[in-house]
């Protein structure tokens, strides 16, 4: 959903994923680092294909940054054909239709080592495990259940969806152990594993194993069990890497 108002209505809230995007970079963000945490957005698949930007005024507060650091990053985006301007009553900056995840992300399990995608599950399994065991101490079980039930509704018949629906689900499981700090990094880190996630959601049988294990850290949350919850994002974080190795290889 976009982040800005659209013609004749106005958007709902962001997700907490996309929120993410837009925090504030502060003195040291230029046009490059507004630039890449665009880009990364769209490449992401955070930001689908025709969805508008927030104006550069909005983009500028949000972002902490001046508007014209924000129009220098945009004019690069353009050159790059990740976004497009149009002019007139409903123009503005929107994401190119061009510019598919699932083609960023097959460039970058190829040109990743095996090593650097390990290490991505390594510091992703660090981070969350931590995160889901607080979870587990902290959280209200309505909140979790809550999880559940957003996983059960998540539509397979869209994988756009299904991705970003999955990982608001595995970044609202982290905020439930009370830590601002962990839920702030587990947005850095779904944010980056995400583009890969969408690839292996493209096998069925990979899909629901991601999911039955994140769900399975959810229940582990309901019922105060650290280590079961623990257990789950390990498995989810085994099923994931080894996916990406065997495509890696398959490539």
């Amino acid at each position: 959903m976009s982040a800005s108002t659209t013609a004749g209505r106005t958007a709902a809230p962001p997700p907490r994923m996309q929120g993410a995007l837009f925090l504030p970079i502060g003195d040291e963000g230029r046009a490059e680092l507004v630039e890449r945490r665009i880009s990364e957005a769209i490449t992401g698949g955070h930001l689908r294909a025709g969805e508008r930007l927030p104006a550069e005024q909005d983009l500028a507060r949000t972002l902490g940054v001046a508007p014209v650091t924000v129009r220098e990053a945009l004019g690069v985006l353009r050159e790059r054909g990740l976004i497009v301007t149009r002019r007139g009553r409903n123009g503005g900056s929107f994401v190119a239709e061009g510019a598919d995840p699932l083609v960023f992300a097959r460039q970058a399990v190829q040109s990743s080592s095996r090593l650097a995608l390990r290490d991505l599950g390594v510091h992703y399994a660090a981070i969350t495990v931590g995160a889901v065991r607080l979870a587990a101490r902290r959280a209200d079980p309505i909140e979790a259940q809550a999880l559940i039930a957003r996983i059960d509704r998540a539509d397979e018949t869209d994988l756009g969806s299904w991705r970003r629906t999955l990982d608001d689900v595995q970044v609202e499981l982290v905020a439930l152990s009370q830590s601002a700090r962990l839920t702030r990094e587990q947005m850095k880190l779904q944010s980056e594993l995400s583009p890969y996630l969408r690839l292996i959601d493209g096998n069925p049988q990979s899909r629901l194993a991601l999911r039955g294990h994140l769900r399975d850290a959810a229940v582990a949350v309901i019922d105060a069990n650290e280590a079961a919850a623990a257990t789950a994002i390990e498995e989810f974080v085994t099923r994931a890497i080894r996916d990406l190795v065997v495509m890696q290889s398959e490539s």
